[in-house]
């Protein structure tokens, strides 16, 4: 397992891992054909709440949040609370490992009207580092985001399952 480990080093940039739920190998990414704009929205715009409209944001916004391509800041506006993680998240922006780090959404499961299940692999360089991987989505202020405990999930494996040094958000 250290290559794993040794990914969610850099992944934490923009990780979210909050466990394995199933043993699916997802494909590689490809080329992106979204339609969704490439910031979140603003200005009193919103993305849908509900519907294929938000599967597609959610499926969009994590794979801007771990692509090394989105600038920081954009990261940090694609996950929920992403203030309170900004010092963790520009800290490890540029690790060669971060660099190298994408995701791709396999599944998603809106489970109510602020949050969806997320099932999704991550990759380094394009070749499979973490497949089968769960996550949650939040609607926040009209974006759906990557959950907070999602991004917790990551940094506490890479902490070795503790919470000593964390931000305060991933020790409630």
């Amino acid at each position: 397992m250290p290559a794993a480990l040794l990914l969610s080093v850099g992944l934490a940039l923009a990780g979210c891992s909050s466990g394995s739920s199933s043993s699916s190998t997802p494909t590689p990414p490809s080329g992106s054909s979204s339609s969704s704009s490439s910031a979140p929205p603003s200005g009193g715009s919103s993305e849908p709440a509900s519907g294929n409209g938000a599967i597609a944001a959610i499926k969009t916004n994590w794979a801007k949040f771990f692509s090394a391509k989105t600038p920081t800041a954009q990261r940090i506006a694609l996950l929920q609370n992403g203030s309170q993680f900004s010092s963790v998240i520009n800290a490890q922006a540029n690790s060669p490992l971060a660099l190298a780090a994408s995701a791709k959404v396999n599944n998603v499961s809106l489970t109510g009207t602020t949050q969806a299940a997320v099932s999704y692999g991550l990759f380094l360089s394009g070749k499979s580092a973490l497949a089968g991987q769960t996550g949650v989505a939040v609607y926040q202020d009209g974006v759906w985001k990557v959950g907070e405990t999602s991004f917790c999930g990551l940094l506490k494996l890479e902490a070795g399952g503790s919470t000593k040094g964390l931000p305060a958000g991933c020790k409630g």
